[in-house]
């Protein structure tokens, strides 16, 4: 369960206070798919940013399953998301000195998992990327890369995806593979999935659809 109570974020611009979210409380049950979706600048990003804890809530609290991250220290938030939050950014930020395998490998030795590399194999696998695991970074298509982080982000077993626009710099094909991908991973593995998206398509295939606007939920239904 992910809870989210009276969420500000201000930060300053100038000499003002800029706020970029305004009293936001939002409650996501364990394994609900939520597309979190406005126009640029609505606080999306933030939010998403706030719940793995890689920004700081000005005010307001944060339980991931009933525990405080609001309050934590940076060690404390580092193992919330080593061992709960798997995070896909939309310009990849894979290591590009390191191979695919390497980079879903990696997270994994960090932690500790005794059978790392049996497991970067399955899961680069789970992505269709089996026979592309020891070309670098710069030698894989986009989608071929989102796939490798795609991979990474499920290196630790997480119980939450958080994805930021992570179809963004794809066209619609390898978009529309992505988007499939997560969903399937989502469903095979029941993971929490939070997605920040502007494609109304993409979001209309949420379980849930919670919808920003200048820093302020507008509207928060479910989908079909």
């Amino acid at each position: 369960m992910i809870q989210l109570s009276n969420i500000t974020k201000t930060v300053r611009s100038g000499d003002e206070d800029l706020t970029i979210l305004s009293n936001v409380s939002i409650e996501i049950p364990d394994g609900q798919f939520v597309a979190l979706t406005g126009a640029s600048g609505s606080g999306k990003s933030t939010l998403l940013g706030l719940i793995a804890g890689l920004d700081s809530a000005s005010s307001g609290s944060i339980l991931i399953d009933d525990e405080e991250i609001t309050s934590m220290n940076e060690d404390g938030l580092a193992k919330i998301r080593s061992k709960k939050i798997g995070f896909i950014f939309q310009s990849f930020h894979l290591i590009p000195s390191l191979t695919a395998f390497e980079n879903v490998l990696i997270p994994m030795e960090i932690a500790g998992h005794g059978d790392a590399r049996s497991r970067a194999n399955l899961l680069l696998s789970d992505v269709g990327l089996t026979e592309r695991g020891h070309h670098y970074p710069n030698e894989l298509s986009g989608g071929e890369q989102q796939r490798v982080a795609i991979a990474r982000a499920f290196a630790n077993e997480p119980s939450i995806l958080l994805a930021d626009e992570p179809t963004g710099n794809l066209d619609s094909k390898n978009g529309q593979h992505i988007f499939e991908l997560m969903e399937d991973l989502h469903e095979r593995r029941n993971v929490t999935l939070v997605l920040v998206t502007h494609d109304a398509a993409l979001a209309g295939k949420a379980q849930r659809q919670v919808v920003l606007r200048d820093g302020v939920v507008i509207d928060d239904q479910l989908n079909g």
